[in-house]
């Protein structure tokens, strides 16, 4: 319990830390001059290296010190800043693969890489200490990731190692406990934001090992959903908007992305900078909505663009997105089920209308009877926004739709989405990384476990071994896994985005390891075992 106490008090000092004198106003550091200047010299390739620096003193201090010098002749801004801040540690990157070893045992090999020990209390740091062991993707991300770690929990569960799973459950009902909801990863430049909320499906997958675990967390989903709902007690009228919560023209409360925060992401700050730039007035709404997409994970696609092509066209906030309201449904039936298992039906009977409300709200505003398939809704112009993407087939992992639906869905991603190593995250080209030619993990697995759900089998099982075979020539080439690949020409590796691609990559081997798993199962049917 001390450890618990310690590191909850050292979240509030994170958070009040970032928050630095100077003069009479508090300012906070990473949009104070020094961390300005920083970033838009370019003192490291990556944004997200100085954000993940460690100040060797107070900071206070380092930015009085850096108003006071930096004027000064033959001032280094490149040496003050090795003056005055430890680099971030990547652990084992210098990781090197056995080439003798197969896909699978590589992958069963790379969890203790990507394995970091509970946290120690490192109070300058920028990381949220953690009290559980847990895995992280790998590469510059070097923290836990919300929604990453449901796809590599299915890896870790495909080859029982509960231990892991349920140390990763208990870090996020501890950041719930004690931020109130969990961040977009375990720094504190991610307080504004969440990622998509996968907390519920992570209690479910580790329902096989304990029958208990959506009445053990409970409380745990029930802040979290309050988190999504805050501010809905002032949402009045149709097309009125607070926070994550949006009212849509026939009452149906439904939820969106949403980053508190107003100025440049502190991981990607010279990326931000130099867009709102182009803007002049529109600076803070940018921000905003560039947040914001970060908070679905899939920053940037060309879902959150008006024109459907520009990232300049960003609207993130007017959008309410397929995948997350399929999400929160979740999310209402688990809690549902949590208050069924103690005892308490009645509690759990409102979540269970909630959903539902939501799934005919999906119907109603989000499915194109032309296209054939759902569609994001822009509540700001009432219609859909006509992007097609692999949010479509939330509805189907989720079973939230009739089997003549699910068939025409199926029909769109086999003409329109597959290509030869897997499904395209979008029809567009626009040099974004969630759009074409880019495939990625985790949409790869919803999409099969949804056509499964709706005996599609033929072609959920050939995205699965398109997606595998693209693995495997990635990694005979390579040695390595990536965070994302080209899935329409396969002799080259992904794109776009605001950073390289990167390896390790925990979402990637989990997902692997579990599409393996089931190939396995497959098989073993067929032989009558």
């Amino acid at each position: 319990m001390t450890r618990i106490v310690i590191i909850s008090m050292a979240v509030l000092f994170f958070s009040c830390t970032m928050k630095e004198q100077r003069g009479d106003s508090k300012t906070d550091f990473y949009t104070s001059s020094l961390f300005h200047d920083v970033q838009l010299k370019a003192i490291f390739p990556d944004s997200k290296t100085f954000a993940d620096c460690t100040p060797k003193r107070d900071l206070t201090e380092i930015v009085a010190d850096y108003d006071k010098m930096q004027g000064t002749p033959d001032f280094d801004l490149n040496e003050f800043v090795h003056l005055n801040f430890d680099l971030p540690v990547r652990p084992k990157s210098n990781y090197a693969t056995d080439t003798t070893l197969s896909m699978e045992e590589h992958l069963t090999r790379l969890w203790p890489v990507l394995t970091r020990k509970a946290d120690e209390v490192e109070p300058r740091s920028s990381l949220i200490p953690l009290p559980y062991d847990y895995v992280v993707p790998g590469g510059r991300f070097s923290e836990i990731y919300y929604w990453d770690s449901y796809f590599t929990i299915l890896g870790l569960k495909s080859q029982k190692r509960y231990d892991l799973i349920q140390n990763m459950v208990k870090n996020f009902a501890h950041l719930i406990e004690t931020i109130g909801f969990i961040p977009n990863g375990n720094r504190n430049y991610y307080l504004t934001r969440s990622q998509p909320p996968f907390f519920s499906l992570i209690v479910n997958e580790l329902q096989d090992y304990d029958s208990l675990a959506s009445s053990n967390y409970l409380e745990a989903m029930l802040k979290e959903y309050q988190f999504w709902m805050r501010g809905v007690d002032s949402v009045k009228q149709p097309g009125d908007a607070a926070q994550h919560v949006v009212m849509l023209s026939d009452g149906t409360i439904m939820n969106r992305y949403y980053d508190q925060g107003e100025s440049p992401r502190p991981e990607a700050y010279k990326e931000d900078y130099a867009l709102a730039q182009k803007h002049p007035g529109a600076e803070k709404r940018i921000y905003k909505d560039l947040r914001s997409a970060a908070e679905s994970g899939w920053d940037f696609s060309s879902r959150w663009f008006r024109d459907g092509k520009s990232l300049e066209t960003i609207h993130t906030t007017d959008i309410v997105p397929v995948d997350l309201n399929c999400l929160l449904a979740h999310l209402e039936k688990m809690i549902a089920r949590g208050y069924a298992i103690r005892g308490n039906k009645n509690a759990g009977d409102p979540y269970l209308q909630r959903a539902n409300a939501r799934r005919r709200a999906l119907l109603t505003f989000c499915w194109d009877t032309n296209a054939n398939i759902f569609m994001d809704y822009d509540f700001k112009e009432n219609k859909r926004t006509g992007i097609k993407s692999l949010a479509a087939v939330y509805p189907l992992f989720f079973e939230m739709v009739q089997l003549d639906i699910a068939e025409k869905i199926s029909s769109s991603l086999q003409k329109e989405f597959l290509k030869e190593g897997g499904l395209v995250t979008t029809v567009a080209d626009t040099d974004q990384q969630w759009d074409a030619p880019n495939g990625w993990a985790p949409l790869q697995w919803m999409a099969y476990r949804g056509l499964k759900n709706y005996h599609q089998d033929n072609l959920a099982n050939d995205i699965r071994h398109r997606w595998l075979r693209q693995n495997e020539r990635v990694y005979e080439a390579t040695g390595k896994m990536m965070e994302k690949y080209n899935v329409m020409d396969t002799t080259l590796i992904a794109g776009g985005g605001e950073y390289p691609n990167q390896d390790g990559f925990g979402w990637t081997n989990g997902v692997a390891l579990a599409f393996r798993n089931e190939v396995a199962f497959s098989l073993e049917k067929r032989g009558g075992h």
